[in-house]
Formats: C-alpha cells, sequence, structure tokens
C-alpha cells in the first residue's frame, strides 16, 4: 500500500490514503467531543514540491489498518476558539509508543468519547518489523500532543479547539510514532537501545510521500510544553534524513 500524498485540503474522502479500500475505511463508533469551530473544507492541491525517487519505489514496506475509536480523533478546524482563520502549513510530529505496538492500538481503539483527558491517537505507528500501522486519516485531527508549540521559520505557531484545554499543534500536525524497543517497555526512561533499520526506512517510506520540508518535521520533545514528554527517545535524526533524502528529492 502507498499513501496518497499527504495533504490536509484532501478532496477526496478518509479512505483514499487505503487506495479507497471503501470495506477499510473507519466506520462510526462514538461521538468524538468537538468544539463548534468551522471544520477545514477540502481545497485544490497545488504542485507536489517533493518527488519521490527509484529507491523509494524499490521499497514496500508492509502494512495493515487499525483504525482509532472516532472519539480518540476529531476534525481539523478553520478557526480557532476566537474565530481567527488558520493557515498553518503541516508539521509532522514524531513519536514512540513507551510500551508495544499492540499496547498502543488497543489504547487507540477505546471508547473515551466520556472522557477528553483519556483521548489519544497517533495518525500511523510503525513496529520494530517495519509495518505500516494506519491509525487514523491524515484529513483528521489525531490527539498526539496535548500542550505543545511549534517554533520554526514562520515563528510560533499553535491552535486552540478547544476552550477547556491548552493550545497545540494537533490541528495542523501529522502524528507518526514508532514502536519503543522491549528493553524499554513501561519503563521511565532518558535512553534505551534504539530503533530498527526497519521503522528509520519505513519512516522515510511514509514520509517522503508528503510535502512537508525537513525542517517541519519535529519529535514530541520539541513540540511540548508541558515539561513531561521526551519522546522519541534515542532517535537518531542523522539518519533518518538520510534516508528520506534518497527517497524523496526536490522537484525543478
Amino acid at each position: 500500500m502507498q499513501l496518497d500524498r499527504l495533504s490536509f485540503n484532501l478532496n477526496q474522502k478518509p479512505s483514499s490514503i487505503c487506495h479507497n479500500l471503501e470495506t477499510q475505511k473507519p466506520q462510526p463508533q462514538s461521538k468524538p467531543i468537538q468544539t463548534t469551530n468551522p471544520v477545514s473544507k477540502p481545497q485544490s492541491l497545488p504542485k507536489p514540491v517533493f518527488a519521490t525517487t527509484g529507491t523509494f519505489r524499490s521499497y514496500k514496506p508492509k502494512y495493515t489498518i487499525a483504525w482509532a475509536d472516532s472519539s480518540n480523533y476529531g476534525d481539523r478546524f478553520a478557526t480557532d476558539i476566537n474565530g481567527t482563520p488558520l493557515a498553518n502549513s503541516p508539521i509532522i510530529v514524531l513519536h514512540e509508543t513507551t510500551n508495544s505496538a499492540q499496547s498502543a492500538v488497543n489504547t487507540f481503539k477505546s471508547n473515551n468519547s466520556g472522557d477528553e483527558n483519556k483521548q489519544v491517537s497517533y495518525h500511523t505507528l510503525i513496529a520494530r518489523n517495519g509495518l505500516v500501522v494506519y491509525l487514523v486519516p491524515p484529513d483528521k485531527r489525531a490527539f498526539g500532543a496535548g500542550n505543545s508549540v511549534f517554533e520554526g521559520n514562520n515563528g510560533v505557531e499553535t491552535v486552540q479547539t478547544n476552550p477547556t484545554l491548552n493550545p497545540s499543534v494537533n490541528n495542523f500536525a501529522y502524528h507518526v510514532s514508532l514502536e519503543t524497543p522491549p528493553d524499554a517497555w513501561g519503563k521511565n526512561v532518558t535512553s534505551h537501545s534504539g530503533y530498527t533499520d526497519e521503522q528509520y526506512y519505513a519512516l522515510a517510506w511514509l514520509i517522503a510521500q508528503s510535502d512537508v520540508p525537513d525542517d517541519r518535521i519535529t519529535t514530541h520533545r520539541s513540540v511540548d510544553r508541558s515539561g513531561q514528554r521526551i519522546d522519541p527517545v534515542s532517535f537518531d535524526f542523522d539518519k533518518f534524513l538520510n534516508i528520506l533524502r534518497t527517497f524523496r528529492v526536490k522537484n525543478s
């Protein structure tokens, strides 16, 4: 399976990310807690900034689909709680699971419609063997970061979409998590044995399909403002970027 080019302004329904596998799209399960902000509407896609390479096309990781319960994600909003129009460019936020991939999937499948504080998800998870697990459609807002801010070339970026919660990057973020190595499962560690080559290659393959530039790929640790998140621990950013740059090049 190959994702369509990641964009938050898709003209297609969410199942398009799965090559229109209509039977595998998310099914309504429970109504998520939402504010009444207008939902971001589809727009025409611009010419892609990046093109994938032959190296990318020769790499085909395995994938599976494990849709999160609908209480654990929501819509991307066109305005914040004050009615201010939003036009943030997408970012990609990297995480780790802190436990097994299956444990994370089980958490996201739980119905948390009655408790905002338990609502959590990533868009995609990458297991130790490089398996890509699709959890939330990219045009939806995964609840991957709480109190968070992205600081880049456009200055400080964060969006408040719920008056009872801190502002976050979720409205313009695509969240990807790597499965933590078993030696660190359930442990509060600042380092561990790291991630597999299969995970680095699958992550690069996934992100190569987006037009998100290198300088808007960040980590949970970097965007977090709670002082509690340090993931992904022991992530080798240079190794990842070197692989990514063999999978995509800028269009001339």
